[in-house]
């Protein structure tokens, strides 16, 4: 037996007042899910115990069968590891995203979704002036980057929020505060005198683009992350498709094996066609592959109901018709968000998330589509996410 896990990254949502009370999964149209879900086991999980992050580290590691209250490790270092950045004792590492921010708001946490070239570009240019000895940044994907702090560890006492949870808001309110947060305070001042004029910046104007304006420090973590290996605890060969570097952190912390796939990335652009068909062509490898696609969690983060459900639509379409067509009675499938990032406050919630087993051994709970209230209907609940994977390899 083959197994697949699709983390449909931050699809679930609320029922949107502007659309019938319909969330973004009910809005979709997904026949090959929908015919998945009438023949399989649909259900709710909480992939985040209660009182931790709603984070993807944490409701992921959850997926993959690992607790996160046994084995929480901070989202950065984890980025870090993915990242091939070395993490020496006393090391302290900060999510450092490039973000627009007008008249002392919080435009975008992504500065428009710049592109890896320009946003690599921009780092290149805060490392020539911010770095030094003790300060070291790292380009990563789009905006997403990494400061490395050296004999840091006081700093992570201060308190950070995330961008993407701060839409709209002044940003004084929510800059770090308390212990440790005079550096992070000093370099994300100092970058906007660096970024203002840079070349990238002024053209992205001239083209009518989101420039990026700061830089904001988050997620601070220290220590390299270390996870049991993923075939120690399910005996499984396994192997992982992301474009982005939190998931392929994991898979290489927990010793999945990191699928270099041309064309997928973490947004609508994503070659989702291309993505499903590599990760199937390693099954002849591997006993379990996962397949985790992040635009659905960005399109709720941007506020945009039309992207997210494009990228459902997409994922159902060039994606799902692939799985269900691989080798009948040979592959079981976990497909499911891995959290909530509701349109309405774009950002993530803790809420429990569908599951839809199917494949070999299942059968149906009730479910017609795999939707919030379509789960729920079905009385299924699962408490502990980190035990749902093993209804998918050992039932």
């Amino acid at each position: 037996m083959k197994y697949c896990i699709l983390i449909i990254d931050g699809a679930a949502d609320r029922p949107l007042p502007e659309r019938d009370g319909k969330t973004c999964l009910e809005l979709a149209h997904t026949p090959n899910l929908d015919a998945m879900a009438r023949d399989g086991y649909v259900g709710l999980v909480r992939t985040v115990p209660p009182g931790m992050e709603p984070s993807s580290h944490c409701a992921c590691m959850s997926i993959l069968g690992y607790d996160p209250r046994v084995y929480h490790i901070g989202r950065s270092a984890i980025e870090a590891k993915s990242m091939g950045i070395p993490i020496d004792e006393g090391d302290v590492l900060f999510r450092c995203n490039l973000v627009a921010v007008q008249d002392g708001k919080m435009l975008d946490y992504s500065s428009g979704h710049i592109g890896n070239t320009e946003a690599h570009a921009l780092i290149a240019a805060l490392k020539d002036s911010l770095g030094n000895d003790k300060i070291h940044l790292y380009p990563g994907v789009s905006y997403r980057n990494i400061c490395k702090i050296k004999e840091g560890e006081d700093i992570l006492l201060a308190t950070c929020t995330p961008p993407h949870d701060i839409p709209g808001k002044p940003i004084d309110e929510f800059l770090p505060r308390g212990p440790g947060s005079e550096l992070l305070r000093d370099l994300m001042a100092r970058s906007e005198d660096i970024l203002r004029n840079h070349t990238v910046n002024l053209e992205r104007r001239a083209r009518g683009e989101t420039p990026a304006t700061m830089i904001w420090l988050f997620w601070g973590s220290g220590k390299a992350p270390e996870l049991p290996p993923f075939k120690e605890l399910h005996s499984l060969d396994a192997a992982m498709t992301s474009g982005v570097d939190l998931l392929r952190g994991l898979a290489k912390t927990s010793g999945l094996e990191n699928l270099d796939i041309a064309g997928v990335t973490d947004g609508l652009d994503n070659d989702y066609a291309a993505q499903g068909a590599g990760a199937l062509n390693v099954l002849d490898r591997y006993d379990l592959v996962v397949i985790h696609i992040e635009a659905p969690d960005e399109a709720g983060h941007a506020g945009s109901i039309e992207d997210k459900v494009e990228a459902i639509e997409r994922v159902d379409k060039e994606v799902v018709s692939q799985l269900v067509s691989w080798e009948k009675d040979a592959l079981r499938i976990l497909a499911m968000p891995d959290h909530h990032t509701p349109i309405e406050v774009r950002t993530h919630t803790p809420d429990p998330v569908p599951f839809l087993l199917w494949g070999p051994g299942f059968s149906s709970s009730g479910a017609l589509r795999l939707t919030e209230a379509e789960a729920k209907s079905t009385g299924v609940f699962i408490e502990d996410g980190h035990t749902l994977i093993d209804n998918l390899i050992r039932v």
